[in-house]
């Protein structure tokens, strides 16, 4: 089971809209034998599991929708702009 978030930045997280992202994983038992079949199976070159059916990714919007992350403001989609 994983720890709480350090107090130290517990506050930060609150104020960026984050916090819950803390609580993702608690209780969830991870099975080591499905991890390392994932492990072997990523290809870095192309970001993607080679799996015995076919190729396939992991997407942002998969891992929002799987966690149940809400979605709100604008997406960023390219690299971020510092504002001069």
């Amino acid at each position: 089971m994983s720890a709480p978030p350090s107090p130290l930045i517990e506050n930060y997280l609150r104020e960026a809209g984050f916090f819950h992202v803390a609580n993702i994983g608690r209780g969830c038992k991870l099975d080591p034998k499905l991890v390392s079949m994932f492990i072997e199976r990523w290809r870095l070159e192309t970001h993607t599991f080679h799996l015995p059916c076919r190729e396939c990714t992991i997407t942002l919007e998969d891992v929002q929708l799987q966690f149940g992350l809400p979605v709100d403001g604008s997406v960023l989609t390219e690299s971020a702009q510092s504002a001069d």
